[in-house]
């Protein structure tokens, strides 16, 4: 009688083939289900962008140390002002998508938003006049282009996102080639 063919050797077979399906099948669920439960996210180190900054700034060594300095600090500043903002938009929209939202409570939230965002410009203000203090008048210029780069890129890329057609947007449409004129 041939091994390959014997029915013990089938069914043990079968039986591992079974439990490595249904160990897969455990593995898949935990990582879907289970794992994401324990995924939090914490903010542990802070890009200070100084690659970016050292090229463009021509920067010294005391200078980068200092930036990173600064930069560390107003994160760890505006950190808890930021996380309350995403809480303060969650409730927002939580209200608002109600079938009869709180207009009181909309118009409170959404003041509370303003104020925490122009708190958070002021300190962004002067977090940028600390920074160019510590830079010559030449690396201000520069400074000053790169912030400005760096800050409006995304209102820039919003308007360009605005200008498009709602066609667009959804469907990449190659431009049409103009039909050649008939001879006549």
């Amino acid at each position: 009688m041939d091994f390959l063919s014997s029915k013990r050797f089938i069914t043990t077979a079968l039986v591992v083939l079974v439990l490595l399906n249904l160990s897969l099948m455990g593995v898949i669920w935990w990582q879907n289900y289970v794992s994401s439960s324990y995924q939090t996210v914490k903010v542990t180190r802070y890009y200070s962008g100084s690659r970016q900054a050292k090229t463009q700034l021509n920067l010294t060594e005391e200078q980068q140390r200092a930036f990173r300095e600064l930069r560390r600090e107003h994160f760890r500043k505006t950190m808890p002002s930021l996380q309350r903002i995403l809480e303060l938009k969650q409730e927002l929209i939580a209200e608002a998508v109600k079938p009869s939202p709180d207009k009181q409570k909309l118009a409170a939230i959404a003041d509370s938003l303003g104020k925490r965002q122009t708190l958070l410009e002021t300190a962004l203000a002067n977090h940028f006049h600390d920074l160019a203090e510590l830079c010559t008048p030449a690396q201000r210029d520069s400074l000053e282009k790169m912030l400005s780069h760096i800050h409006t890129a995304r209102f820039r890329r919003m308007a360009s996102w605005r200008d498009r057609s709602p066609l667009d947007r959804h469907f990449e449409m190659k431009p049409e080639r103009p039909q050649p004129a008939p001879n006549q």
